[in-house]
């Protein structure tokens, strides 16, 4: 080795602070230099990366980061205060709230972006040092439809119950509402190699994105029409005799009940229904059915319903019926969102859960839970509300708010009605990086720690833990989240249940919490991770880890899958004369969730600066629309304004707009807040919406000549 060689810097391994691939990374340089390059050894992404990966580290030395403390003044103004005067404010509001309105007056929200340990933490704070029972994350707004089909279904909910690796094997896939060539490209390559080996590719979008472009199949059904083909495709399949039998007697149950609702699906009633025509519809039942691997993987598109989970067990039940899981280079999966939206709904964050993937209804649960707490189970606090009905709670039964990376100002839908009740608190404080669009509303503002600068744990969208570790230090004040909570709970009056060394410590603990829960991580450590170990969940102490479930039997009572008869449901609100097309919203591959981070990036915004609204040329034709014009859309519940942009990839009946901006560009300003009543996931992916002309001065819409055929408000 070369004395160059020698003083170079041993490169710190990690990982990407977006997605849910969650690619490896290494870092070296200290922090005015520091520089980023892929992992080849990391076998998600394998050294590739997307265009926010590569900019990732721009966000670390941030002109706008947060560094100090902020607090606001007699004048309304957030200024810089020290950290025990923000802290004592903070652990003196939450005291004079619940002393007033009792223990549930306040509330807390985590985020899909937690590490492990976060989320955790966040989770035991609420309900040992707060003991309120009204802690929810924002994955509600993201996989809350995916997980509770799953649970229903398999008895377990991972993402994907197999490694992304496994996908180049199949030989057909089904790929339900999602775009992973802008949402997650690196993972495009285990496509590609499908493809290479002689795979079909299906993509089920209303858009014509960079995924359907690629796919050999395109079903444009129109919005919210999933439950529809699911059954119709399950209808077909049993005409043609495409079904594995022995594997729907042997392994699953209440096969019976659903192939009675599948029969009322007939081909020309499911083309109605859903736009798809007969011979396509029969042409992806034959390639399924005729295929020796297959996958059938779900996303948002079909999740974010007020219908998702019974648009994600339609599709499961297609998948059960081809006897996919379980079988190798098959199955079904989700593809989940956020950077730790697996890890982060697994231990306890959630409003109805403990730790280890627990139900908080559970007495034995709460009884162990509570053991390793140090508490008696009476003082657990039970179910809470979930996130969007905590936020429509705010000002009421909610009083005072505490928030960890969500920023809900922009991802929560009918976002006015939120904002208006958020003046409504008694106190608001939140921890982030940036004064985001939530951040700037607050009382209080705590500075957080970046990726780059702390330890910790997340678990990617294949169930595998991984291992974010410290490359640099927190600049100025800037601190972990961990001693954040563990500095409040000190001062709630419970140090020492918030006594810990350092993020290891604090794992160990989540590990006894997991020990014996569905999502088991007692046999996973910092040292078998550090040492280079493959390890998904479940992974009881002295396991090797399960990187694929439902091989031999299913974690349900009687070991067997089941079957459930959904119908198909309309949108909660369909188009009609006051308001003519269909709204549906997702993201584009420059801006990742609110932006809070990509929009700060000059690269990126150069990419997508501002969001546009995707028309077809034949809406914008009868709107004497052109390409860039101006335009405002509304919903029943508000207005927001964006550029047009002309596209023959999307129907002719529907807009599309992504919702990483906030203010006047904000697409949840349109969405409707209708929850699924069993995952309580908003409906993000349909509402109706009308054209209006822009209220920007010199706007091209302005000299639009049928303002006549306009709807008044």
């Amino acid at each position: 080795m070369t004395a160059a060689a020698q003083s170079q810097p041993k490169p710190t391994a990690t990982h990407c602070p977006y997605c849910a691939l969650q690619c490896g990374v290494l870092l070296t340089g200290a922090r005015a230099d520091i520089a980023l390059h892929g992992n080849v050894a990391f076998p998600v992404n394998q050294g590739a990366l997307c265009i926010k990966g590569w900019t990732a580290t721009e966000v670390l030395n941030h002109e706008e980061r947060l560094l100090r403390p902020l607090k606001r003044n007699a004048r309304g103004v957030l200024a810089p205060v020290e950290w025990d005067e923000a802290l004592d404010t903070i652990a003196a509001a939450f005291k004079a709230t619940q002393a007033k309105y009792g223990r549930d007056a306040v509330g807390m929200l985590g985020g899909g972006s937690l590490t492990n340990e976060k989320a955790y933490l966040l989770g035991k704070f609420a309900r040992v040092a707060l003991r309120t029972a009204n802690v929810d994350y924002n994955g509600r707004f993201c996989m809350a439809s995916a997980a509770a089909a799953a649970n229903q279904a398999f008895g377990i909910d991972r993402g994907l119950p197999f490694p992304v690796a496994d996908i180049a094997g199949a030989e057909v896939i089904l790929l339900v509402g999602a775009n992973p060539a802008e949402t997650m490209p690196p993972l495009m390559q285990h496509f590609e190699k499908q493809r290479a080996n002689g795979g079909t590719l299906i993509v089920v979008d209303p858009r014509q994105t960079l995924t359907a472009q690629a796919a050999h199949v395109h079903l444009r059904g129109m919005p919210g029409s999933d439950a529809a083909l699911a059954n119709g495709l399950l209808h077909l399949l049993i005409r043609e005799q495409l079904l594995d039998e022995a594997y729907i007697a042997a392994r699953t149950e209440n096969f019976a009940a659903v192939k009675a609702v599948a029969a009322t699906y007939w081909p020309d009633r499911v083309e109605r229904l859903t736009g798809v025509s007969e011979s396509q519809l029969l042409q992806t039942a034959r390639l399924l059915g005729h295929a020796r691997s297959a996958m059938i993987l779900t996303a948002h598109g079909a999740e974010q319903h007020a219908q998702g989970v019974n648009n994600t067990l339609a599709f499961i039940n297609l998948a059960l019926a081809l006897g996919l899981p379980g079988k190798a280079c098959s199955g079904f999966g989700t593809i989940t969102g956020q950077g730790n939206g697996q890890g982060g709904r697994e231990h306890g964050q959630k409003a109805d859960q403990l730790p280890g993937y627990r139900s908080i209804h559970d007495a034995a649960a709460r009884q162990y839970i509570a053991e390793v707490w140090g508490i008696n189970a009476s003082e657990l606090p039970g179910a809470g509300k979930s996130a969007y009905e905590l936020l429509q709670a705010l000002g009421g039964e909610i009083k005072a708010l505490f928030a960890l990376g969500f920023n809900f100002m922009v991802s929560a839908p009918d976002a006015h009605q939120i904002s208006a009740r958020l003046n409504q608190l008694d106190f608001f404080c939140t921890a982030d990086f940036f004064l985001s669009e939530t951040a700037r509303v607050a009382d209080v503002v705590l500075p957080s720690a970046q990726w780059a600068e702390e330890e910790g744990t997340l678990t990617n969208l294949e169930g595998r833990v991984i291992r974010r570790r410290r490359a640099l230090w927190p600049p100025e004040e800037a601190r972990s989240d961990i001693e954040t909570l563990c500095a409040l709970a000190a001062r709630l009056g419970c140090r020492e249940q918030f006594s810990y060394a350092d993020s290891e410590a604090v794992f160990n603990e989540l590990r006894r919490a997991s020990a014996g829960g569905l999502a088991d991580y007692s046999g996973i450590s910092y040292a078998r991770l550090d040492a280079g170990e493959a390890l998904h969940w479940p992974c009881p102490e002295g396991s090797e880890g399960t990187p694929r479930l439902f091989s031999e039997s299913f974690p349900t009572p009687t070991g067997k899958a089941r079957f459930h008869a959904v119908q198909h449901q309309a949108a909660v609100e369909e188009p009609d004369a006051e308001f003519p097309l269909y709204l549906t919203t997702g993201r584009v591959l420059a801006q990742y969730q609110t932006g809070a981070m990509t929009r700060r990036i000059a690269k990126l915004n150069a990419a997508s600066g501002e969001p546009c609204a995707e028309l077809h040329p034949q809406v914008a034709q009868r709107y004497c629309l052109q390409a860039g014009a101006a335009i405002t859309l509304v919903t029943r519940r508000g207005r927001a304004q964006f550029k047009v942009k002309l596209t023959r990839g999307i129907r002719p009946d529907t807009i599309f707009v992504p919702f990483h901006w906030g203010a006047e560009q904000s697409a949840n300003h349109l969405t409707i807040g209708a929850l699924d009543p069993v995952s309580r996931m908003p409906e993000f992916k349909v509402c109706a919406v009308r054209i209006e002309p822009a209220l920007t001065q010199n706007s091209p819409f302005l000299t639009l000549n049928s303002l006549a055929e306009r709807q008044p408000n």
